[in-house]
């Protein structure tokens, strides 16, 4: 498999880095060792000393540099060896490791895994997730999936999954019925669905009124290459404005650990109070505890399963599914990802003969 390298990919929550700590994360087949610096920021190097290959991210942090745990070497947040404490202390280039564009953004720590200039303005909007930002906010959390990456972005493009996989709980049949709307801006997706008149999907039904009586609903969900996810969904009053009801904010960062496993970020944003009795405290627990469910417990083994058949047939080209109308979203993100893939690649010159030269 080939990875889209010129962007950003998610490697952890913010907050799961403390001051003074290093950890590890592997992005793209690549271990990178995250640190936060005494000053605050963040620096991703590669995590495999030059000297022994000890993993770096079992070292400390010195101020504003990293120690090996092996015979203390210390690298710079640029990836430069800086001090060899053996000897003379000579440092030959052979030491220096590369270094990774890391931004804080949106309460993420977003890499930047390709060689081209690393533009901050390219990561997708995610202020919803911003400290202070409106809204009652879900626990922040993460997963390892033994899945090709790719399967789960598909899985999130088509929401009309929700009735069968997560019925009773995030859907129904009822909603099988849906306008399906899909569009385009640039390499930006996305995919929209809205039902009308119809029974509220127990979720969102326990965030909003909890009555159980008829609702529009609708579910947006934005799709930025290669895996950064947004789903704006929510429910209202039949023929109402979406202003007038409650809104969820998913959020689904998927970053491939390599080839068929991934790490999968998900937070979610609730806009709308809770329904009378129930404190925010309370209910960003239950979205929590509930969302964790539907993930962990549905699709999670869905899309798993769904890798093992790839893998019984020798690999993700080896199967081809029959398309239904419901994967239109699923091959245009796939479309567009296999072309942004391929501006990446250099261009192969053709070696002319004799003969072809006329």
């Amino acid at each position: 498999m080939q990875f889209l390298r010129n962007t950003w990919y998610v490697a952890m929550w913010a907050g799961e880095l403390e001051l003074g700590e290093v950890q590890q994360r592997t992005l793209l087949g690549e271990p990178i060792a995250l640190f936060r610096k005494h000053d605050g920021t963040v620096a991703a190097i590669t995590d495999q000393c030059s000297h022994r290959f000890a993993p770096l991210s079992r070292g400390r942090v010195c101020g504003d540099k990293l120690e090996c745990p092996y015979h203390g070497l210390q690298f710079a947040d640029d990836g430069q060896c800086v001090v060899n404490p053996h000897g003379s202390g000579r440092i030959t280039p052979q030491l220096h490791l590369r270094s990774y564009p890391v931004v804080e953004r949106h309460t993420m720590l977003w890499v930047w895994m390709g060689d081209q200039p690393a533009d901050p303005e390219s990561i997708p909007d995610y202020s919803h997730l911003d400290d202070g930002a409106p809204g009652i906010v879900s626990k922040r959390d993460w997963m390892v999936i033994d899945v090709d990456y790719r399967l789960m972005a598909d899985n999130l493009l088509d929401l009309s999954h929700v009735n069968f996989l997560h019925e009773g709980l995030l859907g129904h049949a009822g909603l099988n019925d849906a306008d399906v709307e899909i569009d385009e801006d640039d390499d930006t997706l996305y995919v929209t669905r809205t039902s009308r008149d119809v029974a509220p999907p127990m979720l969102f039904d326990l965030m909003y009124r909890n009555d159980g009586q008829p609702v529009d609903t609708w579910a947006e969900m934005r799709w930025n290459p290669p895996g950064c996810l947004r789903n704006h969904a929510g429910v209202c009053p039949p023929g109402a404005g979406r202003e007038d009801g409650m809104t969820v904010i998913g959020s689904h960062l998927l970053t491939p650990i390599n080839e068929r496993q991934m790490m999968y970020h998900i937070a979610a944003v609730q806009l709308g109070g809770p329904p009378p009795g129930e404190t925010d405290e309370e209910l960003a627990e239950q979205l929590s505890r509930l969302r964790r469910f539907a993930f962990e417990e549905q699709d999670r083994p869905m899309v798993e399963a769904q890798q093992l058949a790839y893998d019984r047939a020798g690999g993700a080209d080896a199967l081809k599914p029959v398309m239904l109308s419901i994967d239109a979203g699923p091959l245009r993100a796939r479309r567009i990802l296999a072309r942004l893939i391929a501006d990446e690649q250099p261009d192969v010159p053709v070696a002319i003969g004799v003969a072809d030269a006329g």
